[in-house]
């Protein structure tokens, strides 16, 4: 008698014969022909008592790599084919399952490339990446719309295959604006007023899950016969990468140098508070940035970050290998899933008590100042017009709540609205940024107040920071408690809003709270 077969034997051993015998006839040369004719598929595989269904996708991301690699539809090479033939450039974008890791362990295996970082306790999206498949970046004049243009360009040229993960994992743009048109400082010398990264690799963890997206470009005249073959070498490369020697950092106490003293600041407090009682405007917000003259390794900070500052977006944008902007900001500008817009208005602080009744206290004092009250409806209102015409209608919370973090607290208002029909993030952004929370009211004289008092270029702190979609749609947040390396040293940012009756001194303490998180995060 003939043993049993095997189901999944067989299903193999129907599949190839499908592919070297039946389909190859009918479709000659083309990758995965068996999957050309998939009611045929069907029967044979029913005919051995398999069901077609997919491999479970905890599963998958544990088994080994499969030894092929197909392009799932023939139009798909045909679309390639067609492009490459008419002269564009073509990312090509595979997404496969991918074994549960660590993502900022993931990034240790960048090998000296760009890295990208982003993720948030509430959300269950969460990405890494490192390379660059392509970059969008802008000039100062015009920048969001700059942006918009390219990147929808950038999205249009990809074609993605693989497998067919869940709809929020695909490819995405990570990068930032800056607060000004111009980012002058050395500092900043490898940021421009706009700049959005597609990683090469990209890992997205979505609900406990993680898949790998690998985005290759391919040049007119590429060898796109054996595309298969390069991304099973790739995907192989990726799963057996070694982790990066492990960065050259002190852990060093003190050290860190104010940009400006804080009699300089009281002195600007006073400017400023001065011509808002003059009625030369309503609200500005001073920053004042540390230097930390050490080398610093921006994934152990984020590892920091994520267990002493929950309940924040966490970013890493490195558009060039060693030049890094990173940091864990509670502060949302703008998300779009394409149906609803959501904003956060996010101004007024204190500090954490010792215990929870003097916690309690605090947060309530918060709550009942007319300083910081005033100073949070200005933000609320401005991000309420703003917003306006894009959506149908604003919601607001009538009173804000308290948004509690480890060392302080603020005040927040969650804002929202059904987005109209066609609304576009980044035009939404243009329109917001920046809030009275980081700029002031009214904005341009705000602004030129800003540009007076400063002593150092903000670069990319208070500006936009986030990721886009291929569908109009992402999340932006607001870049504070952030900083920059250049490699061999950091720069930290903070920033207090001023009214009519602030207090110089006050207000000094308050970036001081808003500066420990990342001194901590850096071992000061």
């Amino acid at each position: 008698a003939i043993p049993p077969l095997d189901p999944q034997v067989a299903a193999h051993a129907w599949m190839g014969a499908l592919t070297e015998v039946v389909i190859q006839g009918v479709h000659p040369g083309e990758p995965a022909p068996e999957r050309a004719l998939p009611a045929l598929r069907n029967i044979l595989l029913r005919s051995v008592g398999v069901s077609e269904q997919r491999i479970n996708r905890r599963e998958a991301a544990t088994v080994a790599p499969a030894t092929a690699v197909h392009l799932e539809r023939p139009a798909l090479l045909a679309a390639l084919h067609a492009r490459l033939a008419a002269g564009e450039a073509v990312i090509l974008s595979h997404t496969v399952p991918w074994p549960a890791v660590s993502l900022t362990g993931f990034l240790r295996k960048a090998g000296g490339l760009q890295r990208v970082y982003w993720s948030h306790a509430g959300n269950p999206l969460a990405f890494a990446g490192f390379g660059e498949a392509a970059r969008v970046v802008a000039a100062a004049s015009d920048a969001f719309n700059s942006v918009r243009s390219a990147s929808a360009a950038l999205f249009a040229r990809i074609l993605s295959t693989g497998e067919q993960p869940p709809a929020q994992v695909q490819p995405r743009l990570f990068g930032g604006f800056a607060f000004r048109d111009a980012v002058p400082d050395e500092m900043w010398a490898a940021f421009p007023a706009a700049c959005f990264v597609l990683p090469q690799v990209l890992l997205t963890r979505h609900q406990g899950q993680v898949w790998l997206t690998l985005n290759m470009r391919i040049e007119h005249g590429s060898d796109v016969q054996h595309l298969d073959e390069r991304i099973v070498a790739e995907l192989e490369r990726l799963r057996t990468l070694p982790d990066d020697p492990a960065p050259a950092v002190q852990r060093a106490f003190g050290g860190a140098v104010a940009l400006g003293t804080q009699a300089q600041w009281i002195e600007h407090v006073r400017s400023a508070t001065a011509k808002i009682r003059a009625g030369e405007l309503q609200k500005v917000v001073l920053a004042r940035a540390l230097d930390w003259p050490h080398p610093i390794d921006p994934l152990a900070a984020l590892i920091h970050l994520k267990q002493h500052y929950a309940g924040t977006y966490r970013y890493l944008i490195e558009p060039q290998p060693g030049s890094a902007f990173f940091g864990a900001t509670p502060e949302l500008l703008v998300q779009s899933d394409g149906r609803v817009l959501r904003s956060t208005a996010l101004a007024g602080s204190i500090g954490r008590g010792a215990n929870a009744q003097e916690d309690a206290a605090l947060g309530r004092e918060l709550l009942a100042s007319a300083k910081d009250r005033g100073e949070h409806e200005l933000v609320v209102r401005d991000i309420c017009t703003q917003l306006g015409p894009f959506v149908k209608t604003v919601a607001a919370a009538r009173e804000p709540n308290l948004r509690r973090l480890s060392n302080i607290q603020h005040l927040q208002t969650a804002i929202e609205g059904e987005a109209l029909e066609g609304v576009d993030l980044l035009a939404v952004a243009a329109a917001l940024h920046p809030t009275p929370a980081l700029g002031g009211v009214p904005r341009a004289q705000a602004m030129q107040l800003l540009a007076e008092l400063e002593p150092t270029s903000r670069g990319w702190f208070g500006a936009p920071v986030g990721w886009l979609d291929a569908h109009g749609g992402g999340l932006l947040a607001v870049a504070i408690r952030c900083a920059v390396t250049n490699g061999t040293a950091a720069r930290l940012y903070a920033g207090a809003g001023i009214v009519a009756d602030s207090d110089p001194e006050r207000e000094w303490h308050e970036t001081e709270l808003k500066l420990r998180p990342m001194l901590d995060a850096l071992g000061a």
